[in-house]
């Protein structure tokens, strides 16, 4: 990639990306291109607008246009996410996944359903906004039902006699409950992904590996803590041990004699069970400071 990143560029080149312009993806979208750095003229209201500092030309679209718009490279890339992706089933590939918007598409019943498994829809209606990812869940299980595609509110179908269960997406499932349902079967796991259009020149693939590269950078960092931290020399080989940081920790000798402070960096995943080990191993004055940019 290193290459790619700095070859040369086709002279006025711009990539053209495609956002949802209302929504749940549309301002973490927004959020992501500042955090690389690029700054974006006003989007307020907009349904294009450029970045200052990046060759970027940004469109807002209905997140169900997003797809059909790469695959026709009036856009070149787009911020989707995969639940519309799949359902469109556009010629577009995944490039990266973003790491927001996640969510899962999921089969609820009525909370007194006695729901064993897949075949208990046999027979049933089933309401929902994505009969594609529906029906390719029924066939995969043998099962045939009937679907009511409606575009939206469809966790009421069910209360007001239109269908016997739904298939929506869920989040915390609180809308499910609050609508006398209960989650049975999860569908898709969906979260925000890059996608691009499958024929991008040279020079458009170049700035598009210059965004990728600035993107991983921000979620690599998003997913780790920097640690500092004053040991006693005597406990530094177990207090390392527990740090092995990109590489390895830094030390470095603290005024005070027999004392060290070390620099290293924690996933976010282990974070509390590492601090509880390093706290046990004799370290005090753990400062944790967010990481903006994480470059390996």
């Amino acid at each position: 990639m290193s290459n790619q990143l700095n070859a040369p560029l086709g002279v006025g080149e711009k990539l053209k990306l495609a956002i949802q312009k209302s929504g749940r993806l549309s301002e973490d979208s927004i959020k992501l291109l500042k955090d690389c750095g690029i700054d974006l003229r006003n989007v307020k209201d907009r349904l294009k607008t450029e970045a200052d500092n990046f060759p970027l030309e940004i469109f807002f679209l209905r997140d169900d246009d997003i797809p059909q718009y790469v695959e026709d490279a009036v856009a070149d890339i787009g911020f989707v996410g995969e639940n519309v992706l799949y359902e469109k089933n556009k010629k577009a590939e995944v490039v990266e996944q973003l790491g927001f918007g996640k969510c899962r598409l999921s089969i609820g019943v009525k909370r007194s359903d006695d729901y064993t498994d897949a075949s208990f829809l046999n027979g049933k209606k089933i309401a929902t906004s994505y009969p594609v990812l529906l029906q390719k869940f029924l066939n995969e299980n043998n099962v045939t039902a009937e679907i009511h595609e409606i575009s939206g509110s469809v966790e009421i179908a069910p209360g007001i006699g239109l269908a016997d269960a739904v298939c929506d997406l869920v989040s915390s499932g609180s809308t499910l409950f609050m609508n006398g349902l209960k989650e049975t079967e999860t569908i898709l796991q969906s979260q925000a992904v890059l996608i691009e259009n499958k024929n991008l020149s040279e020079a458009k693939q170049q700035l598009l590996n210059k965004l990728l590269f600035r993107i991983q950078s921000v979620k690599k960092a998003k997913k780790n803590k920097y640690v500092l931290l004053n040991a006693p020399n005597d406990r530094l080989e177990q207090i390392i041990s527990l740090l092995p940081g990109m590489k390895s920790p830094t030390v470095l000798p603290l005024a005070t004699e027999g004392w060290s402070s070390v620099h290293s960096v924690i996933s976010e995943s282990d974070f509390w069970d590492i601090i509880e080990q390093l706290k046990a191993n004799g370290a005090q004055g753990i400062l944790v400071v967010p990481i903006e940019k994480m470059i390996l």
